[in-house]
């Protein structure tokens, strides 16, 4: 039954960009329809080019910065009123032809280049730690899944004792208790640990679905191993729903980043990232609110145009994320 959303007289999947022709869908590899998915849909568009923009960001952010003629460790005790507490002299905290963003109270740090280091920092946590759930989370899910017996029910605990765990006390107790270390990669390390019981599951219940097709039982009569099978067979049969958690990931790991840096327990000056600058932001939301507002902002940005795209790419490689 085709399922139509009020106001619209097409199906559901072709206006999120997928074929209309199931022989056509079927044909088509994961990547493919997730283009097709994102070129159909306006808002997919939208955030896309917002995460190309913040990616570029990050990975340019030292050519950025030095094109704003500022370092984020750099300060600017000019920019900065002593005699009304150190806030920022000028308008919208600061903002000038020499602060494109303005500048941070007391210290006077050019914001412009604390936050293009900041998202470098936020995105590449992010970014690493959702790679790291995914890779363990893809092999301990085909694993649990293909082999079943004893290797399904030892990874099925494990990923249950995992999600039982209070993830997030432990990060902060790990991050408050290593202090002689680099904090951005035991962030990385810390989030990562945690989120891949969430898509061995899905990658489980995928793998269940497809090793008995009749493709699956050619290879082995074929006298195929298990490693050439699970990687021509099984992995391009899941890589769909892989690719749609993926992305509903990434948002969930920019949160959880700030989250911890807000707190305290996360990154520490010099370094700074988005949930940094907004806890040090705390104090002076009354006087000079625009150093809340812009951090607040390209977080709020990263975060809603991933979930976007995440939206649009589970409608189209999920087969069971359709539903009215």
């Amino acid at each position: 039954m085709t399922v139509l959303r009020k106001g619209s007289g097409r199906p559901r999947s072709e206006r999120a960009g997928a074929p209309a022709d199931p022989e056509e869908e079927a044909g088509r590899s994961p990547w493919r329809l997730a283009w097709h998915a994102v070129r159909g849909d306006r808002g997919a568009c939208a955030a896309l080019v917002v995460v190309a923009l913040l990616v570029f960001m990050a990975a340019a952010a030292p050519l950025l910065s030095a094109l704003g003629g500022w370092s984020p460790t750099e300060f600017d005790k000019t920019a900065v009123d002593p005699y009304l507490g150190g806030l920022p002299k000028g308008p919208l905290g600061g903002i000038s032809a020499e602060h494109w963003l303005g500048v941070e109270p007391v210290t006077g740090r050019d914001l412009f280049a604390r936050v293009v280091h900041g998202g470098q920092v936020s995105l590449f946590i992010s970014f690493a730690a959702t790679a790291i759930v995914v890779v363990v989370g893809t092999a301990a899910g085909i694993a649990a899944g293909y082999f079943g017996g004893r290797v399904d029910t030892v990874l099925s605990r494990l990923m249950d004792l995992t999600m039982s765990f209070p993830s997030l006390i432990f990060m902060i107790a790990m991050m408050a208790v290593a202090q002689d270390v680099n904090r951005v990669l035991l962030m990385t390390g810390v989030i990562g640990i945690f989120g891949w019981p969430g898509i061995a599951r899905v990658v489980r219940g995928e793998t269940l679905s497809v090793k008995h097709r009749e493709y699956v039982d050619a290879a082995r009569a074929g006298g195929f191993g298990a490693w050439r099978i699970v990687t021509r067979e099984i992995l391009p049969n899941v890589s769909g729903p892989v690719i749609a958690y993926t992305t509903l990931l990434i948002p969930g790991m920019i949160s959880t980043e700030a989250a911890l840096s807000f707190l305290g327990v996360g990154v520490q000056p010099p370094t700074s990232s988005w949930g940094q600058m907004i806890s040090e932001a705390v104090s002076y939301y009354e006087t000079d609110p625009m150093y809340f507002v812009i951090p607040s902002a390209f977080l709020f940005l990263a975060v809603l145009a991933f979930t976007v795209l995440a939206d649009t790419l589970r409608e189209t490689l999920d087969p069971r994320g359709d539903r009215a």
